[in-house]
């Protein structure tokens, strides 16, 4: 089946109030291509700027805390990101599990906590180059999605983001053939454990994705869309990726 193209911006630990002028040029630039989904996931801080400034714009979260609320200083719970103005959270990123210690079992609690407070869950998986080198990316990456799905949810509102740790931000990219192989794997666990409605679900690729590589990454068989890190960060760089994207769509 088709299933839209989704072009989400993380913006990690970057960006203040001057930043509000880039996420206005991408949003405008990207209105004409309507045949795809394009979100950013900014800072918290900036959250509810973006979403006053920008009505209609699909505005997230790069993370959430399991409880709705609570003694958990410096976290961030779901309905807070909802209440801010964000429509959807991504959980699960390599920066969160190996950074913070995160395990399959907290990410999975996080997409339920994040699905219960009525946000869309981008849900993160990916090996490390180690595991890549040895043979084993496949089973890892799938590990990491039976360990980390939420028990129950809507197709249309968890799309899983495959990142390659190796890749993100190191100008590092697999090529087209592993990357469908590990697309195909996790379509195909998907549809073993949801029957047809993996056929909905839309799964982004993400790491070192540029404007130059997009469209060959973007064609792939079983490539939804893209988590997009530091070429999100300004128009020039993030829409070009978008073209892309609305270029393959038709």
């Amino acid at each position: 089946m088709a299933r839209r193209k989704y072009v989400v911006g993380n913006w990690k630990m970057n960006g203040g109030s001057a930043a509000i002028g880039e996420a206005e040029a991408i949003f405008a630039a990207a209105a004409p291509h309507t045949s795809v989904d394009v979100a950013i996931c900014p800072p918290f801080t900036l959250i509810g700027t973006l979403a006053a400034a920008l009505p209609g714009a699909t505005i997230g979260g790069q993370d959430c805390h399991h409880a709705a609320s609570g003694a958990f200083t410096g976290s961030v719970a779901a309905p807070m990101l909802v209440d801010a103005g964000a429509t959807l959270v991504i959980v699960g990123h390599s920066e969160r599990r190996d950074g913070c210690g995160e395990t399959d079992a907290d990410v999975q609690a996080k997409a339920e906590a994040a699905l219960g407070a009525g946000l869309t869950v981008i849900l993160c998986v990916g090996e490390p180059r180690a595991v890549r080198e040895s043979g084993g990316a496949i089973d890892h990456v799938l590990a990491q999605v039976a360990g980390s799905l939420p028990a129950a949810f809507a197709a249309n509102r968890l799309a899983i983001a495959y990142e390659p740790i190796w890749a993100i931000g190191t100008g590092l990219v697999p090529t087209v053939a592993d990357v469908e192989a590990m697309h195909g794997a996790i379509r195909a666990a998907l549809a073993t454990r949801f029957g047809g409605a993996a056929q909905e679900m839309r799964i982004l690729y993400g790491g070192s994705v540029n404007g130059e590589n997009a469209a060959e990454l973007l064609g792939a068989r079983d490539v939804d869309g893209a988590l997009v890190g530091g070429a999100s960060l300004t128009a020039g760089k993030f829409v070009p990726i978008i073209a892309a994207a609305a270029e393959l769509a038709g």
